[in-house]
């Protein structure tokens, strides 16, 4: 063990009293509703971190090839890419389904399953396929009631080397929800379409062995996830800004902060000059559409204590500002040269992928681990 001020700044650290209540607290959500929960591991991508929400036995969701190639290599066999599949990654894609019986990709348009029918049958192993479904005009995906799902996953039934294991979705637009019952009606609209389209295809002797949908505000949400049969959610293990912003968890649950140095002030301006730019924080900005504008992060004591009021209003690619919203001045005590505090993330995603290790502290703030990471796509 080590004192968190033996580190060097700037510095990625993850309260593990905190990340592990945060994923007791979703797998409970699944347990409830008799759901396989499948991790979205894109937000650390660490076989450390995963090992304590996401163990090998147990399928897990991928942002990126290098993330499935990585935890492929550590013996995790049902990984689902989660991204549109392009005939550039074709070649990976097949390594993969050698490597991980369950490796399976994501299709949403007649264009992309037909590439890949074209391709397969160079395949060794079958390859897993689901398709995405759109429920919610927000990214990727097919309509529920769309001829093109149906002759996609018809198309697909008819391909041996491809096996159509079911259906996916994302409720992304849950991002913009702002209210509990905006956030509970999101979710409910998420599973009864991607049921719809479930039952659709099964009128037409198309089994779906999967029916998954999710993002950490509907998987929160107060309802019981009727017509799916698998969960996934990713961001509820640390939490960030947005997360607390939307009102899915509150401040002190996140469990991602950065460790930063005073290094200097502006004292005409009552700024706070820090060591951690938007290379440590990212230049993610997801609350900026908030009634809380967090800017580029919330600023805690080194112990992890909100200091209210207190955000990164700008950064340069090195240096972080520090104001407070009514303009206040700094206290000397707290804000002195040398000083160490914490920022709470706006994106933990973004945050995280600024960093190559995390610090991991237990409850008394003393570093237990340190956790790595691996990066690229």
């Amino acid at each position: 063990m080590s004192e968190l001020t033996s580190l060097m700044t700037p510095a990625c650290i993850i309260d593990m009293g905190k990340f592990q209540r945060n994923i007791s607290c979703m797998q409970a959500v699944a347990k409830r509703d008799e759901l396989v929960l499948r991790p979205h591991v894109k937000t650390l991508k660490s076989l450390a971190a995963a090992e304590r929400y996401a163990p090998s036995n147990g399928p897990i969701t991928v942002s990126t090839l290098a993330e499935a190639e990585y935890f492929a290599a550590a013996g995790y066999h049902d990984i689902l890419y989660a991204v549109g599949l392009v005939p550039n990654k074709y070649a990976r894609v097949q390594a993969l389904s050698e490597r991980a019986e369950k490796f399976t990709v994501v299709l949403d348009s007649l264009a992309a399953v037909n590439a890949l029918v074209s391709f397969a049958d160079s395949l060794e192993h079958p390859l897993q396929v689901m398709l995405e479904i759109d429920v919610d005009d927000h990214r990727a995906g097919l309509l529920p009631m769309s001829d093109e799902l149906l002759e996609c996953a018809k198309v697909l039934q008819a391909k041996p080397k491809l096996h159509f294991r079911g259906i996916m979705t994302h409720a992304g637009g849950s991002y913009d929800c702002f209210s509990q019952q905006a956030r509970d009606a999101m979710a409910e609209q998420e599973c009864a379409l991607i049921a719809k389209a479930s039952a659709r295809l099964a009128a037409n002797q198309i089994h779906c062995e999967l029916v998954s949908a999710g993002s950490t505000p509907t998987a929160l949400a107060n309802t019981h996830h009727k017509g799916i049969n698998e969960l996934r959610a990713g961001v509820y293990a640390t939490f960030d800004c947005v997360m607390a912003g939307l009102g899915v968890c509150d401040t002190d649950d996140i469990a991602m902060s950065v460790l930063t140095s005073v290094i200097g002030h502006q004292t005409d301006k009552n700024w706070v000059i820090v060591d951690a730019g938007w290379m440590a924080l990212s230049r993610d900005q997801g609350t900026a559409a908030h009634a809380k504008n967090c800017g580029y992060g919330l600023v805690c004591d080194p112990q992890g204590r909100l200091l209210e009021g207190w955000f990164v209003s700008s950064t340069n690619q090195e240096h972080g500002i520090i104001s407070h919203i009514d303009g206040k001045k700094p206290d000397d005590a707290i804000f002195a040269y040398g000083n160490m505090l914490r920022i709470l993330p706006i994106h933990a995603c973004a945050t995280a992928a600024q960093f190559s290790a995390y610090q991991v502290i237990d409850e008394d703030g003393k570093v237990t681990e340190t956790w790595s990471r691996i990066t690229g796509w």
